[in-house]
């Protein structure tokens, strides 16, 4: 039976596994809609569209899928940019799907209804991969590439806009189809190099990033049989939740430099050796490192940052499956140059651990204190994070639990006003998994209003605002500087008022003393709820 191509893309999206998006429908839009309320698929919307990419980027982190928005064409496409910005900058599978004028207008800029000179190429700019669907005949094969160029090689955002006269379309549903496999298995020969040097290693290190994540189990059994300690940069924060081989601290410390100058190897996995996290002082000390391999599923990602010594192109997960099978037999005791216990690799990361934590000021400390409380009231929470002088500290170090237990937008591209729609999007994407916001008086005012979306879902997010009265450490930076502190002191509303304006329970608590409690009473509710932290 023929369906407007409207309807076919919702089906098409559906086969592939796609159990929610995100979005406000338009003009250009509801022949999607038509579709849609057949459909399996959850619609979630949002207050905004930059709170629907937002959104689909953490349903993306927590779940490993991608995060799909529709949006219409115009300002819905152009107030996403931000988010497919920052899911770009951290290698975040995003399908942007929206509409666009007929092509035939393409150009004539004559006033149309949210008519743009170029759409495509202005989206080509952000997104991995952007295409015009001129036919509707083309559709299913347009899907398809959007998939792999979203997950073939390194992740990120994608696009496709389908023209209103195209979207009405009417076409044949296209038979069940397997998906295109894109995982890349690595070359034998060069697993069996990278085996062969691990062997040799007397002093090995492993750096994981986002890219590990999926690596988690076979990444540990690794680590192990390596005797390494393992340094994880923000988004692989967790892998090695509560394992004496993590060192939970930035790279950018001097005492994790120091480690890692030391290392006779170095296996990075999964990292993009982005300057946010290895050299976060901007001070050009980042050291040398000897016998460098690097996994990344992009061969064009391993020339950035760090030139290998040498490059294993492939799927993490692949990749470290096959380097546990050539090292099979590989066993601490092998290495016997480690005969005294402060040169195990748990004594090193013990080390590093406690030296990179002690570096940190008595202000970060006391952060880190606010994290550690949530961990144990909440254990196995997730937590997500703007742009906040409590993130900043855990980006630092925070000694997380378990794999995608935590991430923000404070590295990278650094957009404020993602916790509190990614904190959402997470929650709708792993229920199971209870989620914790971590956010500043500032940016929650960027899109203050999502806290109506997760009323209106029944995402039982906490919120905790850190009201520092402005932004803060811009201030500090100025006054560091020698400038003198302008535009930094926007007022900010009672957040506890506007929280239960939407019908969220919420309380106020000046310092922490009280925090415990409140979290306490915050998690035993069951819904979604407020804190917000005065601070001295």
């Amino acid at each position: 039976m023929a369906k407007t191509v409207g309807e076919v893309l919702i089906e098409l999206l559906e086969r592939r596994g796609v159990d929610t998006v995100f979005g406000i429908p338009g003009v250009h839009t509801v022949e999607m809609y038509r579709g849609l309320k057949a459909s399996k698929i959850r619609h979630i919307t949002p207050r905004h569209e930059q709170g629907a990419g937002f959104m689909a980027d953490g349903y993306a982190r927590a779940t490993g899928k991608p995060g799909v928005c529709l949006l219409i064409t115009g300002p819905g496409v152009t107030n996403a940019i931000t988010p497919m910005a920052q899911a770009r900058a951290d290698s975040v599978p995003m399908l942007v799907i929206s509409g666009v004028n007929p092509a035939a207008t393409f150009g004539h800029e004559e006033g149309f209804l949210h008519e743009l000179p170029n759409q495509s190429a202005m989206m080509r700019e952000v997104a991995l991969w952007s295409h015009t669907l001129h036919r509707g005949a083309d559709l299913e094969r347009v899907v398809e590439r959007a998939f792999a160029a979203m997950t073939g090689g390194r992740p990120g955002p994608v696009h496709i806009e389908v023209p209103l006269d195209v979207m009405k379309q009417q076409i044949e549903m296209p038979p069940v189809r397997a998906a295109v496999v894109t995982l890349q298995v690595p070359d034998p020969a060069i697993i069996a190099d990278a085996a062969k040097r691990l062997r040799a290693a007397k002093r090995p290190l492993i750096l994981a990033g986002g890219g590990a994540v999926g690596a988690a189990d076979n990444l540990i059994t690794l680590a192990e049989r390596m005797d390494a300690p393992v340094v994880t940069t923000t988004n692989g924060r967790g892998i090695l939740g509560g394992h004496p081989l993590r060192v939970p601290a930035s790279p950018s410390f001097p005492a994790i430099r120091e480690m890692m100058a030391q290392a006779d190897l170095v296996l990075a996995i999964g990292t993009q050796f982005g300057r946010t996290d290895y050299d976060m002082y901007e001070d050009g000390a980042a050291p040398a490192l000897h016998n460098l391999i690097r996994i990344d599923c992009d061969p064009v990602q391993v020339t950035r940052g760090r030139l290998p010594d040498l490059a294993i192109v492939a799927d993490a997960n692949a990749a470290v499956a096959a380097l546990l099978q050539a090292t099979e037999g590989l066993s601490n005791a092998a290495n016997t140059t480690k005969n005294t216990t402060t040169n195990t690799g748990a004594a090193i990361a013990q080390a590093a651990r406690t030296a990179a934590f002690a570096s940190l000021n008595p202000a970060y400390k006391s952060h880190i204190a606010v994290i550690d409380t949530i961990t144990r009231t909440i254990p196995g929470c997730r937590m997500v994070g703007d742009s906040t002088q409590l993130i900043y500290a855990g980006n630092m170090y925070a000694d997380i639990a378990q794999p995608r237990g935590w991430f923000n937008a404070s590295t990278g591209y650094g957009a404020l006003g993602f916790g509190a729609p990614a904190a959402i999007g997470a929650a709708l994407g792993d229920p199971e998994t209870p989620v914790v916001c971590i956010t500043g008086d500032g940016g929650l005012q960027f899109c203050l209003s999502e806290l109506g979306t997760a009323m209106d879902e029944a995402t039982p997010v906490i919120f905790v605002v850190w009201n520092n009265n402005g932004y803060q450490e811009i201030e500090r930076y100025m006054l560091d500087n020698g400038i003198a502190p302008e535009g930094v002191k926007p007022s900010a509303p009672d957040f506890v008022q506007v929280a239960q304006a939407y019908g969220m329970g919420a309380e106020a608590i000046d310092g922490l003393s009280g925090f415990p409690a409140a979290l306490e009473r915050a998690r035993d509710a069951g819904t979604a709820r407020l804190i917000e932290i005065k601070t001295p």
